[in-house]
């Protein structure tokens, strides 16, 4: 019965969703704002009954009910816990349930706790929020069920894609969702703008702790991501420009235009046009990854791999929501009224920048994720690699980099272009003392790109310190600090990128036990060749002293098979140090018992994650301030008004 109550709550959710968008259209176009308060209700319920549905989910797929389809072709009995319940959603029909949960649950919260918006605009927002779930809702009953029985029921299940049997599985694709979830939100606030004309700074207000929530979460899930990817594949790098890791990454780039665009409108009463239109783009990117992850057309180890038919109906939602949106945008945005004006040496214009930056990487990227695909369409293959983007949107990226640091030290409203010139002083003498040591101890053994990344970096890094200075840093708003820490982070993470792109050492080797490997200050000692067994694996592991100048430490890369499904993967060992860190992978046996082990001495490359942690805090911190902020004023006018 476990499976049947879950589906009859997607049913009854479904049909909420139905009634909510039929009262909030009824109450739009009657004039009946009190309508609110029966839509309302139902969002509510959604949120009820979706959880309800996937804590269904979850306990068929910890009991190991092989009765159920999904259980049998993603689970075995003898898995660990942690994959049984993570495995939930390392699936198509898992994770779209996981979606549509994530989506009521915060359509509940819209309804719940937002008093910002007015109330036509709070019930338009509800709308758009259901129209959007009616159509998942319509792909997980219609096409994607995850709770169909399988008559006879087997003995036992297939098993979870082993390359997906790792605690990252438990982190990484929920915030990835909670993230696009968030855009959703963002999406439903700027459709019920438009619709009731309602484009202003409460608007902006509103959107903004979603769009920050949003923006964090798909952060920590990209960054989680990378570093699963880096650790777990075995071909040592971080960023491959895989299409479904572009699917991740459009959705950021939009929503890192929409948080600055919304905080201006929000602060300043600016950028009203490109706040909604940037609301669009982030939702629609975040659409388009998941047409790319699920249609099929995509063959990549993310990927999941479902027949046309499904791709056909999410290509259906995409087009449905992204063209409603675009046409309600071109219908309405000549109604929106200009915003505050500002002048061209500002910190508006510095945003603009910012922004026009971001969606040029976004289209760049967008264009090379697509272009195969279409190209194939007409009967001829074409890759699209790293070689493209790295040269393409590396550059822009750079500059990207050059309008941030250049961002803070701007005066909003209206600047002189000498005095922002005075303060850019101090990042670009130190700028300019970097560039200097690097051309002098490391010429020739770095290319331009890393170089600039570099300088870039230290610049960057600098330059976020700006709204510190001369300030009273316990008096100092938490907002600002999340703002110097996110812009921090991402010095530090362009230093690490900048850093393994000019520094890594790679070596490969062939060797047999005894054997010593010397490379990049390293002194490696194969001491032996052993198997052993894991909860539902056997392995090669490949014992190894690893030492630089002290005391050796134990490393043991391993070459795993997984019997169900049949997988070989590469473990690789990883060891840890302050400038950066040793990549081990154990290969195959070859001719004369060596054994093929590839090596790499990556200077600084933790700094890469360092900084996706620290982004994400000072996202976390500005979303805490502002709430906390707009807690206190709201207080201090009801103790005003007592």
């Amino acid at each position: 019965m476990i499976a049947e109550t879950g589906l009859a709550a997607l049913w009854l959710a479904a049909s909420l969703a139905l009634l909510q968008l039929v009262l909030a259209f009824a109450g739009l176009k009657g004039g009946k704002p009190d309508l609110l308060a029966a839509v309302r209700p139902a969002a509510v319920a959604q949120g009820v009954l979706t959880a309800i549905a996937f804590a269904s989910l979850i306990t068929l797929f910890m009991r190991s009910d092989m009765s159920v389809l999904l259980v049998v072709t993603n689970s075995h009995s003898m898995k660990p816990w942690l994959y049984k319940f993570a495995g939930t959603w390392g699936n198509h029909e898992g994770s779209m349930l996981l979606w549509v949960t994530v989506m009521g649950v915060a359509g509940a919260a819209v309804a719940l706790f937002e008093r910002a918006l007015q109330r036509n605009a709070h019930m338009a927002t509800l709308g758009g929020q259901a129209a959007i779930s009616l159509g998942f809702y319509a792909f997980l009953l219609f096409s994607s069920n995850p709770f169909a029985r399988i008559d006879p029921a087997p003995a036992d299940g297939q098993g979870l894609n082993p390359l997906l049997q790792d605690p990252g599985l438990a982190f990484h694709p929920p915030t990835l969702y909670l993230g696009y979830v968030g855009l959703s939100v963002a999406f439903s606030f700027a459709i019920g703008a438009l619709l009731t004309r309602q484009v202003d700074a409460a608007f902006a207000r509103a959107m903004r702790p979603w769009v920050l929530a949003a923006w964090v979460l798909l952060t920590l899930g990209i960054t989680a991501g990378s570093y699963w990817a880096y650790y777990e594949l075995g071909w040592g790098g971080w960023w491959f420009w895989d299409p479904v890791e572009n699917a991740s990454l459009m959705p950021w780039l939009a929503a890192t235009a929409l948080l600055h665009s919304v905080t201006v409108l929000a602060t300043r009463d600016a950028l009203r046009a490109w706040t909604v239109m940037l609301a669009v783009v982030a939702f629609s990117m975040s659409m388009v990854g998941t047409f790319l992850v699920r249609s099929g057309i995509l063959t990549s180890v993310h990927a999941f791999a479902v027949d046309p038919t499904r791709g056909s109906f999410i290509l259906g939602l995409l087009a449905l929501y992204i063209g409603g949106a675009l046409a309600l945008f071109g219908w309405r945005i000549g109604s929106v009224r200009e915003g505050a004006p500002f002048e061209l040496v500002s910190r508006e214009t510095m945003l603009v920048v910012n922004n026009l930056l971001l969606t040029v990487i976004l289209g760049l990227v967008l264009i090379g994720t697509l272009y195969p695909l279409m190209t194939e369409a007409f009967g001829h293959k074409v890759s699209v690699g790293a070689p493209y983007f790295d040269r393409i949107a590396g550059p822009i990226a750079l500059a990207l980099m050059v309008a941030m640091a250049a961002g803070p030290l701007t005066r909003w409203r209206k600047d002189q272009a000498r005095a922002v010139g005075k303060r850019l002083l101090i990042p670009l003498c130190i700028a300019l003392l970097v560039s200097i040591s690097l051309s002098l101890f490391a010429w020739g053994r770095i290319g331009i790109l890393p170089f600039l990344g570099l300088v870039i970096a230290v610049a960057v890094g600098v330059g976020s310190l700006a709204p510190l200075w001369k300030r009273k840093l316990l008096r100092t708003p938490l907002f600002t600090y999340g703002m110097v820490v996110a812009h921090l982070g991402c010095a530090v993470s362009l230093a690490g990128m900048a850093c393994d792109s000019a520094f890594t050492v790679e070596k490969l080797v062939a060797a047999r036990p005894g054997d010593m490997i010397q490379t990049a200050g390293w002194s490696l000692r194969l001491r032996q060749i052993i198997p052993i067994a894991g909860d539902n694996w056997t392995a090669l592991q490949a014992d190894m002293d690893a030492s630089r100048g002290g005391s050796s430490v134990l490393i043991r890369p391993q070459s795993r098979f997984f019997a169900s499904p049949p997988t070989s993967t590469s473990e690789a060992a990883l060891l840890t140090r302050w400038d950066g860190q040793l990549y081990v992978v154990l290969g195959e046996e070859v001719e004369g018992g060596r054994w093929q082990l590839r090596i790499w001495w990556k200077p600084f490359v933790t700094l890469i994650w360092l900084g996706g942690i620290m982004i994400a805090l000072g996202g976390a911190l500005a979303l805490v301030g502002r709430e906390r902020r707009g807690w206190l004023l709201k207080w201090r006018a009801r103790e005003a008004r007592l």
